[in-house]
């Protein structure tokens, strides 16, 4: 692998932080600087870490970030559960973006 855009996880959780992106779009404008702000910034944490994490140099310091990018998943479905609970996206659409997430419980 040459770049972390290499790494499988990464192209998910990019196409992920992209529909989220367009999705945060069609929030209401009350919502600018908090749910929407709040959804992208998770969102595109999930990438930063990734990232950042594969341009360390030992095992553990990668670990971590994934780690941390993981953490910022359970946040991104935070976000759409409360998006979904003020109506503003649909079930459909919040089943569709769970299942971008591709969470799974920890062993």
């Amino acid at each position: 692998m040459k770049s972390f855009e290499d790494l499988e996880c990464w192209k998910q959780a990019r196409q992920m932080r992209m529909a989220v992106a367009e999705l945060s779009k069609a929030f209401p404008r009350s919502e600018q600087y908090a749910l929407h702000d709040n959804l992208r910034r998770a969102a595109r944490s999930v990438t930063n870490n990734i990232a950042e994490g594969y341009g360390r140099f030992h095992y553990q310091e990668n670990a971590q970030f994934c780690r941390i990018a993981r953490g910022s998943l359970y946040e991104v479905l935070d976000h759409l559960i409360i998006a979904l609970d003020e109506g503003y996206i649909q079930q459909a659409k919040y089943e569709l973006l769970k299942n971008k997430l591709r969470l799974r419980q920890p062993c």
